[in-house]
């Protein structure tokens, strides 16, 4: 049996995510980024392009992670695909590239797929902790299968795990919302692409960051220069912001140098 035609469905929203059950807080300095699978073969099932999936993915790049592909390799024999083709068939004829959108840059690294999780038969943990990297994100297809195997297994490894429900695809809305909800209860964080981009930059989180470099308190709406946050500050902020994946320029903040100001900027860099 192959994978069957699959219909384009809208993807889960944040009011729709299991409740946490682990504490976890992405941290960039310490994720890595795992884009699953995201080769012509799988995403044509669904006969169309997967925009939505496919933007949210390249929202995540622009984090500057380091990132992990996997893909499935071609016309592989019975002995490699092993239990794989009692269930899927032959498997990858063709259309094994990662669909162009989506395309590795030279820094990027694909690992070649053998089995559902993208630890089997791989050197993913070995190239994590090289990194420093003990958080992952998962992204791509398919959520009850792959997915589900990989995160399952970097549990076991001790990578905290945030799979992206906006991020993700399944054969329908109904695996792919049940699939949530089984990675919630037993291995992962599952968030949504903004509420990713967004931990650490509500206005409590701007306030506390800027108030840390002052030596007197200041209101949200106080001019800051007034305040005496002096440029190399404002650069520190900048350059931070910047590796959390928030590209706010230096003019960007002069526009309203205030608390609420620098928050705004935020969103609009995001």
């Amino acid at each position: 049996m192959s994978i069957p035609t699959l219909d384009i469905y809208p993807l889960p929203t944040e009011a729709e995510l299991p409740k946490p059950r682990v504490p976890w807080t992405f941290d960039p300095n310490r994720a890595a980024l795992l884009i699953h699978d995201m080769q012509r073969y799988f995403l044509d099932f669904y006969g169309e392009e997967f925009g939505e999936l496919v933007d949210n993915i390249a929202q995540l790049r622009k984090l500057d992670l380091p990132t992990f592909y996997t893909a499935q390799p071609p016309k592989q024999s019975p002995d490699e695909r092993g239990l794989l083709s009692d269930r899927w068939g032959p498997g990858i004829q063709d259309r094994e590239d990662i669909v162009a959108p989506l395309a590795p840059a030279s820094s990027d690294v694909v690992l070649t797929k053998h089995r559902y999780s993208a630890f089997h038969r791989t050197d993913l943990a070995e190239r994590l902790a090289a990194a420093g990297r003990d958080q992952l994100i998962i992204t791509g297809v398919y959520a009850h299968i792959g997915i589900t195997a990989t995160a399952l297994d970097a549990f076991s490894h001790g990578i905290e795990t945030f799979v992206i429900a906006d991020a993700i695809a399944d054969f329908g809305r109904g695996r792919h919302v049940a699939a949530l909800e089984h990675l919630s209860a037993t291995c992962a964080v599952v968030t949504t692409l903004n509420r990713l981009l967004d931990s650490g930059f509500g206005l409590a989180d701007v306030r506390a960051q800027v108030l840390a470099l002052l030596d007197e308190p200041a209101d949200d709406d106080e001019n800051l220069i007034d305040a005496g946050l002096d440029s190399i500050r404002v650069m520190g902020l900048i350059e931070d912001w910047k590796e959390r994946g928030h590209n706010v320029t230096f003019a960007d903040l002069a526009a309203d140098p205030t608390i609420r100001g620098f928050h705004a900027a935020l969103e609009a860099a995001r």
